[in-house]
């Protein structure tokens, strides 16, 4: 029985639903950072394997490396070395991969951040439980999925299995971008401190009126990339920034929205 509870899930399905998809992440991301990486991501590589050919695997076989090395190259699309959400579910047989509506639509993340201002209307970073039903339904209008009561009721439980994990009933933004293509998801691009994003963006608010405009993120967003030794992509920049400020108020960005998706601790 032990071994039963320790076996990988659905990884032998020719197509897994979204609860099964959510099953499959939580036992790989065993320490439940966001990624599977390391020793995960070895874990995951080996029983995918197996259960594909049907036939056990061995690890330190060179052949075993190298074909792990050619699907990284497949599905690492930032080339990070570890796999996230939105890279698994390009990885796996779905038959409604809800996950993947958010791929379809989203050519910049702009959409996903006006559908969030719309249901996080205190712009406290979170939206309600029971609000997460409409916002999922805006996304799978914009994405042209049918979809009936049943599967969304479907789709907003595994999104609360997903990121409710404390049972509050709130869900982060910051969070739930996890389900963004990884290369339009500038709220992990930065991981930035709370205190490191105010020591780089002091300079922007020195006029005491307690925002920025469109023309001094631009800025900051640029003083963020040095900080973080990146060098600067003008093309994602433009997407980053005009993404950022569809969270604005008239073109007016506060402290408190620049927290929200630029900081890795949620606010408190």
């Amino acid at each position: 029985m032990a071994n039963k509870a320790h076996q990988p899930p659905h990884l032998h399905l020719a197509e897994v639903t979204a609860s099964q998809f959510l099953d499959i992440w939580k036992h790989f991301d065993a320490d439940g950072n966001g990624y599977i990486e390391g020793k995960e991501l070895e874990n995951f590589f080996r029983e995918l394997e197996m259960a594909r050919r049907g036939a056990g695997v061995d690890p330190s076989n060179p052949i075993f490396r190298e074909k792990m090395k050619e699907f990284m190259q497949k599905f690492d699309k930032n080339k990070d070395g570890r796999i996230e959400m939105s890279e698994l579910a390009q990885i796996l047989p779905t038959e409604e991969n809800f996950l993947l509506c958010f791929r379809e639509f989203v050519s910049s993340s702009a959409e996903f951040m006006a559908a969030w201002r719309r249901y996080d209307t205190d712009r406290s970073g979170y939206i309600e439980a029971n609000e997460l039903k409409g916002f999922l339904s805006d996304l799978l209008k914009k994405a042209n999925r049918h979809y009936d009561d049943q599967k969304l009721q479907e789709y907003t439980q595994t999104i609360l299995r997903m990121f409710d994990l404390n049972g509050d009933g709130k869900l982060g933004l910051s969070e739930m971008a996890r389900l963004l293509p990884v290369q339009e998801n500038f709220l992990l691009k930065f991981q930035v401190k709370r205190n490191d994003l105010w020591c780089v963006s002091v300079n922007f608010f020195q006029d005491g009126n307690g925002y920025i405009d469109e023309q001094e993120l631009d800025a900051l967003l640029r003083d963020l990339y040095q900080t973080n030794k990146k060098d600067v992509d003008v093309k994602n920049l433009t997407g980053y920034k005009q993404s950022i400020m569809t969270l604005s108020d008239g073109g007016k960005l506060y402290r408190g929205e620049l927290e929200i998706v630029l900081c890795r601790e949620p606010i408190v």
